[in-house]
């Protein structure tokens, strides 16, 4: 049950029962002290009543009439609030008095506190006889203040929890006060509405929770706004990668099918002709391997920008070397240096074509625009810790000497779709300039998906 209340409701309750254990405690003690309270109050009267008589027994047996002087003493002190003295003759034996208790106080208490009257006998002599007087204490009285006192007690105690629990819970109430509003605003940020805000108030702690929802909501709107601005783009750059593919196979693939129909059909005419122009099937037949040639290195071309060649089947080191010595042999005046570790093998296949896919646009930048003499490309892992939590990278470094980029320069599509591509993987793309050369380096992730 305890676990079904809720915050504020535990704080009442555990401020009711302190407040009510306080009380009783208090009260308790007062109990506990009534009982020695009565005897000591006992003991005084009666020791105080014996040493008055002691002291004027002689003042009696030196009056005219010794019995009613005596008399006369023993009803003044009768009319005391806590003793009674009650003369008897020597031979008789002491009887308790009647005296009526405090009507206000509970039986109950007086039987807990005093249960028994407390008399003793004082032996006397007055002229020349031996009497006794019986002392008793009366202590109705001080058992009547002390229960008077509890009530009272009780009562003010009562009052002060009762307006103690009622400002606590007051302040407690307007110090909770915010949880309410931070659940409202993750069910409104939960359902979409990332612009749900909430005003810090209430306990410091509550205010710096309230500010972090605030900053947490504002960080996932961000978060999805880009991530629409990425599918925005992604989709943009898919449709662009189509049309230029769509328009290199026109451009490409047209002239080859139309030189590939032309000689084909030439072919077909020459059966009959008188005499047979062996020469000219030669030029044909040649004109169609040459064309088929040229099909055959566009549709590489093309399975490479859609798909590597070699990567799975020869591995991420291979297929990297191949692309390098491509190049190479495509433009030997600018040297390239590799750095690739002997381990350079991914956990995926996401992220080794990514991996490929940087160098592939990188270096493709480099010898388009770059017009450098020296290119460095440095694969190699990395560990990272973010957030307490520690992440595998592979990091992919291009560098090259040439003339940089302008300050206004804005990246191309392939570095914005790199980017992009990384983002959405969890990784980083940075390219840097400082006027003699441009570095790309790129974070991939090893468990990228």
């Amino acid at each position: 049950m305890w676990q079904n209340w809720s915050l504020r409701t535990r704080i009442n309750v555990l401020l009711a029962l302190v407040l009510t254990l306080g009380l009783a405690i208090n009260i308790g003690r007062l109990v506990l002290d009534a009982a020695p309270r009565v005897l000591a109050e006992d003991q005084s009267v009666i020791r105080l009543t014996r040493a008055f008589i002691e002291t004027i027994m002689d003042e009696v047996n030196g009056a005219p009439d010794p019995d009613a002087r005596l008399n006369r003493i023993v009803g003044d002190l009768g009319q005391l609030r806590h003793v009674s003295v009650i003369r008897q003759p020597a031979a008789a034996r002491p009887r308790p008095p009647s005296g009526e208790g405090a009507r206000a106080t509970p039986a109950w208490f007086i039987a807990l506190v005093h249960p028994d009257k407390t008399s003793v006998t004082m032996p006397v002599t007055v002229a020349g006889r031996a009497e006794t007087l019986v002392i008793t204490s009366h202590p109705d009285d001080e058992i009547a203040e002390i229960w008077d006192g509890i009530i009272t007690q009780l009562i003010v105690g009562s009052l002060v929890g009762f307006a103690l629990f009622g400002i606590t819970t007051l302040v407690v109430g307007r110090a909770l006060a915010p949880l309410s509003d931070l659940a409202d605003a993750m069910s409104r940020i939960e359902a979409g509405a990332y612009d749900a805000r909430v005003k810090p108030g209430g306990a410091p702690e509550l205010a710096a929770l309230c500010a972090k929802l605030n900053h947490l909501a504002g960080v996932l709107g961000e978060a999805v706004e880009e991530k629409r601005r990425l599918a925005e783009r992604t989709v943009s750059l898919q449709d662009l990668e189509r049309k230029e593919i769509a328009r290199e196979l026109h451009d490409e693939f047209g002239p080859h099918l139309f030189a590939l129909r032309a000689h084909a059909s030439a072919l077909m005419r020459l059966p009959d002709t008188v005499p047979l122009d062996v020469a000219a099937m030669r030029r044909h037949g040649q004109a169609i391997l040459d064309q088929v040639n040229e099909v055959q290195q566009f549709n590489r071309r093309i399975l490479e920008r859609l798909r590597p060649v070699g990567l799975a089947e020869l591995g991420l080191r291979e297929a990297l070397g191949a692309l390098v010595r491509l190049w190479r042999e495509s433009r030997p005046e600018i040297a390239i240096e590799t750095t690739f570790p002997d381990n350079v093998v991914c956990s995926n296949e996401t992220a080794e074509l990514t991996i490929y896919r940087v160098v592939q646009e990188a270096l493709t930048n480099v010898f388009r625009h770059a017009e450098a003499t020296s290119v460095d490309v440095t694969i190699e892992p990395l560990q990272q810790t973010t957030a307490g939590h520690r992440r595998s990278y592979t990091r992919v470094r291009v560098r090259d000497d040439g003339r940089g980029l302008a300050p206004e320069h804005k990246l191309g599509f392939g570095l914005t779709g790199m980017r992009e591509r990384l983002l959405a993987l969890g990784g980083t793309l940075t390219v840097a300039s400082t006027g003699t050369g441009v570095t790309i380096e790129a974070m991939v992730p090893a468990e990228a998906a």
